[in-house]
């Protein structure tokens, strides 16, 4: 049974479920500012982990698996959650890259069954950095899930350029982090911390609506 880190306030309307990106635990620096910054605005987070990157922790070294074969995880830490009487309000799932993506695979199942309410992804991975020809958004075009995909001018892991042309229904919200990176950070004189907190507004409001 999957372990949580918790964040946020009690009484709220919604909670926000969030899995860690392939090679940062859920409790990296990054981590630990975008659950500060999402608590700060009446979120509830709850992060947990993968089991290849629990094993990290015990010292195995595994590498991240394919995104598919972890579906099973997220669902199962959705059912914990729920067990475990954590969830306050509506309920929204998603995470960083890795994460995000096996929120999506799952997203349709959930949303169907009136499990959450919709789907956030920080710097959704749209394809491997250098290989644009590789796209990960096959699932997406039939995703009828509200989203909100906040994503990096420059992620390489796909451009707003690039992204503008791949069609994505109007299900999916992209929201747009200026000149970040697949990190949200951006080149001087702009700010990481500036590019977070957009980033946790734009989920707040999502949220509420």
């Amino acid at each position: 049974m999957p372990s949580f880190l918790m964040d946020g306030p009690e009484g709220v309307q919604c909670t926000l479920l969030l899995a860690h990106g392939a090679g940062a635990p859920m409790d990296s620096g990054w981590m630990n500012d975008m659950a500060a910054l999402f608590a700060a605005q009446g979120i509830r987070v709850a992060r947990f982990e993968f089991g290849y990157m629990a094993a990290r922790r015990q010292g195995q070294r595994k590498p991240p698996p394919r995104a598919e074969s972890i579906t099973g995880e997220y669902l199962a830490a959705v059912e914990a959650l729920s067990n475990q009487g954590e969830v306050r309000g509506k309920l929204f799932i998603g995470g960083k890259s890795l994460g995000g993506r096996v929120a999506s695979m799952v997203a349709g199942r959930l949303f169907a069954e009136e499990r959450i309410a919709g789907l956030v992804c920080l710097g959704y991975p749209f394809h491997p950095p250098g290989q644009p020809e590789k796209l990960r958004t096959g699932h997406l075009k039939e995703l009828s899930v509200p989203t909100l995909m906040c994503q990096g001018t420059r992620d390489p892991f796909g451009t707003q350029e690039e992204v503008a042309g791949y069609g994505l229904p109007a299900s999916i919200t992209v929201h747009w982090l200026d000149d970040g990176d697949h990190d949200f950070k951006p080149r001087k004189p702009l700010t990481l911390r500036t590019n977070q907190e957009d980033t946790a507004s734009a989920v707040a409001a999502f949220a509420s609506r």
